[in-house]
């Protein structure tokens, strides 16, 4: 007769075995991988060796802070938000004098106004963008203005990615329950579908907040009017830092996703039972209370 204990204890094993199974494998794919795309492997690596070790940037010198603070008090920012407001009346009144397809000479003098409007704003714009293209040469590309702001610019659309894979879930979450209600499905089908979209939305979200960052990475550098070479590093270091941590993230959300699965799997095959959802025990119900005829 078989002990009720040793089937729990052989169960329970088998639990761990299968895990250990599943590391095993898990491991050998990655170290597969690696041998078979080396380039992206290594700038995975590369990436994170520069997360361990950029830090803030170096400090600016007392010298370095007068220079840096002295060029950006020249740029007049009153003079050019006075000339967007300016613009931005002239465009208005353009707008409102323009007929769907004519232009009489009210709305020709409105346009020429505000093509004046819009040339005086574009040279304010373009020197306060040199004078702080000027200051940004003094800090240097290494030094704790421009990796901040880099880090800015990362983390906001990293975030941006983040919000838009939340809001494309809600919606999915609310479009899948109503196709699951009318599909008669259960609890267990709809919530596996739902995790795989929420891990297809933050794919998306993070590779496409990835691609506009270093899209507008290098304008960034070219601010900072370096060399060459020190601009060809500083792009190389930061991409693949961005790559690295947002494949990390990534890497943590769908192992977390594969754990839960996992476990939850396991959890009922050591119990011997199954999920129903609220239609599993509706079609049960149904056939139950299916009148039969002999």
């Amino acid at each position: 007769m078989n002990n009720p204990y040793n089937q729990q204890q052989q169960r329970q094993d088998e639990i761990v075995l299968d895990g250990t199974n599943v590391t095993t494998l898990i491991v050998a794919g990655a170290k597969s991988f690696a041998k078979k795309h080396k380039v992206i492997s290594g700038s995975y690596l590369f990436g994170i060796l520069i997360l361990l070790i950029a830090g803030s940037g170096t400090k600016l010198s007392i010298d370095q802070r007068r220079q840096y603070d002295h060029i950006m008090s020249t740029i007049d920012l009153n003079a050019e938000h006075n000339a967007s407001v300016r613009y931005g009346h002239a465009y208005h009144a353009y707008k409102s004098s323009k007929g769907w397809f004519t232009c009489d000479s009210l709305c020709q003098r409105n346009k020429e106004h505000m093509q004046r409007a819009e040339a005086d704003l574009n040279i304010l714009r373009k020197e306060g963008y040199n004078r702080m293209s000027d200051a940004k040469a003094v800090a240097g590309l290494f030094s704790e203005v421009g990796v901040g702001e880099v880090k800015d610019s990362f983390w906001e659309y990293f975030y941006a990615g983040k919000n838009f894979a939340k809001r494309q879930s809600m919606w999915d979450a609310m479009f899948m329950g109503m196709r699951s209600m009318s599909r008669d499905e259960s609890m267990v089908e709809y919530m596996l579908k739902m995790l795989i979209q929420v891990l297809i939305n933050f794919s998306l979200g993070l590779l496409m907040a990835l691609v506009i960052f270093i899209f507008g990475l290098w304008s960034i550098i070219k601010s900072y009017q370096p060399n060459p070479l020190t601009a060809v590093a500083f792009f190389l270091s930061a991409a693949c830092a961005a790559f690295a941590f947002v494949s990390t993230y990534l890497f943590l959300v769908y192992g977390a996703a594969a754990g839960g699965l996992y476990g939850t799997a396991k959890i009922i095959s050591a119990n011997g039972g199954r999920i129903e959802g609220p239609g599993d025990r509706r079609r049960y119900q149904n056939v139950r209370n299916r009148p039969h005829y002999y």
